[in-house]
């Protein structure tokens, strides 16, 4: 009990560490890719991010989306990546090779879909090398370029600002 305390705290110092060392780069590159983190035990609908990406005049074949899930046992096979907090080492360390390769894709955008405080949701953030970050608000309005203040189930409303936005960015 007392070691993942210790654990939390190493991974929450590394947090800030990379969150302090950001840099915002926005170019008026057009999205090619999207890449989008969520919480499974607040959203169920997974043909919202296809629907988005059409949207957003992404193929298919270049979205990727992955789920964390506090309890892997509870949602069975519900979905194809899945993670949870043992994929996660000491300084934000990634056990999980699908994690990593999700990290090291370079997205044109990265959509962080939560609300709820989870530090590892907020850490695969942060260790991504998405070039423009887009979230749900959150307390830490450091983790995104650009922050839409809706509740969670306005997936709808969601994908609406993100497009006017990212029109208005000329990246669509």
């Amino acid at each position: 009990m007392i070691l993942k305390a210790f654990k939390e705290r190493s991974n929450k110092k590394y947090l800030n560490k990379l969150l302090s060392e950001r840099k915002v780069n926005v170019d008026g590159n057009k999205i090619k890719s999207l890449g989008v983190i969520l919480n499974l035990e607040e959203i169920d609908n997974f043909n919202v991010f296809n629907v988005l990406a059409s949207r957003l005049k992404v193929h298919t074949n270049k979205i990727k989306v992955i789920a964390y899930s506090p309890d892997l046992k509870s949602h069975g096979n519900a979905w194809d990546a899945c993670f949870n907090a043992k994929d996660f080492g000491w300084k934000g360390e990634i056990k999980n090779i699908e994690l990593k390769a999700f990290l090291d894709e370079p997205f044109d955008v990265l959509i962080s879909y939560y609300t709820k405080e989870h530090l590892e949701l907020k850490l695969l953030t942060a260790l991504s090398k998405s070039q423009f970050k887009i979230g749900v608000l959150q307390t830490d309005t450091r983790l995104n370029d650009l922050i839409i203040k809706t509740k969670i189930k306005e997936s709808k409303i969601f994908g609406d600002e993100v497009v006017k936005y990212l029109t208005v960015l000329n990246k669509i």
